[in-house]
């Protein structure tokens, strides 16, 4: 009879003891992380929707991380070697040598052989979510749907080029950012990905990371993610240093009001689904998402919307929180290039913001010092926050100025804009490599 430790019981604190230093560290701080995001998004202070499922998931993979059946293990990772990525095939040979899956107890991302795959979808419960909603980009196309039935593309309509031109600036970040990363030694395709964090889009850094950079897709999104939920206490500092107090109470001049209708919101999204999935294919996924969202809003359809607003939404918001926390485990965390990600994420950010600000200038010389510059700040593509930052920081400048609507119209043509930078970038790089 096989002698028994009462160690043996608590397999947890088992496999901390059996795990070189650098993993059992970054298993602890992870596990320490996951629960100041969980904090930190019940405070409001990060975006609770995501980083208390992700904050909780983060802690959970990590503590429960477990040592499987060698044989079990070596079965799956000889038939997942071949068919992985150039990148992870060292992981798995390292996992197999340690007898260990290819994943967690949760799911296997690199498994990806059909039988293997079957097997795997039994017994990690959260397998089939990843399989079926995340590894496709499906979950993201999901969140989009959800945003384009928020949405109201009048703000655009009404003031189409100031919003398209501060759109345009806005995208400094997702621009510049690429072939400082290269320099850094990414290739072309984590390049795009990471630079695509300055679009503030987690939907669209998401699908180009799943679509150019598989192997690093974890630690992209998660940076985005926690990057974005700092757009509320980064950008106003970014705002006071760059636009004086005087400028940021400037009023917009009372214009004629123009009336939409429904039925011309429904025909420029037709028109700019239509257009945009001829120019970029690629990103058709993301762009019909959104741009049905839209067509479900504007034509009325009111248990669509319900749907859609409700139970897909917040329910893949949930679901795409969750996934993150789990995917986040030590050995993801340890590679040496999540630095240099976090570092461009942070630059991709500031950028965007800096582009957007620089948009609004130009566009306060060029109206005659009539227009408030903050509304470029509006354009990097976070809704709705970044309008809501910006309309409190001119609130705060003089307590009658209101540029929401100014602000919303470029907010929503940053989104535009960013699908239309990830469509660039999902096209282009494949032909550059």
């Amino acid at each position: 009879m096989q002698e028994f430790h009462l160690i043996d019981l608590f397999q947890g604190f088992k496999t901390m003891g059996a795990v070189p230093p650098a993993i059992l560290a970054a298993r602890l701080g992870l596990m320490l992380l996951g629960i100041v995001l969980l904090y930190l998004g019940k405070k409001g202070i990060l975006e609770p929707l995501l980083m208390i499922p992700m904050g909780l998931g983060m802690t959970a993979v990590n503590a429960g991380v477990l040592f499987l059946d060698p044989m079990t293990a070596g079965h799956i990772v000889q038939g997942t070697a071949a068919h992985a990525d150039p990148v992870v095939q060292q992981q798995i040979v390292d996992a197999a040598a340690a007898g260990q899956m290819p994943g967690t107890l949760f799911m296997a991302p690199l498994v990806e052989k059909t039988d293997n795959l079957m097997y795997i979808l039994q017994i990690d419960f959260l397998q089939p979510i990843y399989t079926f909603m995340f590894s496709n980009g499906l979950i993201a196309c999901f969140v989009f749907m959800g945003i384009g039935v928020l949405l109201d593309v009048g703000f655009v309509m009404t003031r189409p080029f100031q919003s398209m031109f501060l759109g345009i600036c806005a995208e400094l970040g997702t621009i510049v950012t690429f072939p400082i990363a290269v320099a850094l030694g990414l290739n072309y395709g984590e390049a795009a990905s990471i630079a695509m964090v300055g679009g503030a889009d987690g939907p669209m850094v998401l699908f180009t990371s799943l679509t150019l950079a598989k192997h690093l897709f974890v630690p992209i999104t998660v940076v985005a993610y926690l990057y974005l939920g700092l757009t509320y206490g980064g950008y106003p500092y970014l705002i006071r240093f760059l636009i004086p107090k005087k400028l940021l109470g400037i009023k917009p001049q009372k214009k004629k009001t123009v009336i939409v209708t429904s039925d011309e919101k429904l025909a420029f999204a037709v028109v700019g689904c239509t257009v945009l999935c001829l120019l970029f294919p690629s990103a058709a996924p993301l762009l019909l998402s959104l741009f049905l969202g839209i067509a479900v809003r504007e034509s009325g359809l009111k248990y669509f919307v319900q749907v859609i607003d409700g139970p897909l939404l917040y329910g893949s918001t949930m679901f795409l929180g969750l996934l993150l926390g789990v995917l986040c485990e030590a050995s993801i965390i340890l590679d040496p290039k999540v630095l240099i990600l976090l570092v461009l994420g942070i630059i991709a950010l500031l950028l965007s913001g800096i582009g957007g600000i620089i948009g609004g200038y130009i566009l306060y010389l060029i109206s005659g010092r009539k227009i408030n510059p903050v509304i470029g700040l509006a354009a990097v593509s976070c809704v709705p926050s970044c309008a809501k930052v910006a309309q409190k920081e001119a609130t705060k400048a003089r307590q009658d100025t209101i540029i929401l609507p100014d602000a919303l119209g470029a907010n929503v043509c940053g989104v535009l804009t960013s699908a239309i930078i990830t469509g660039i970038y999902v096209t282009l790089i494949p032909l550059l490599k």
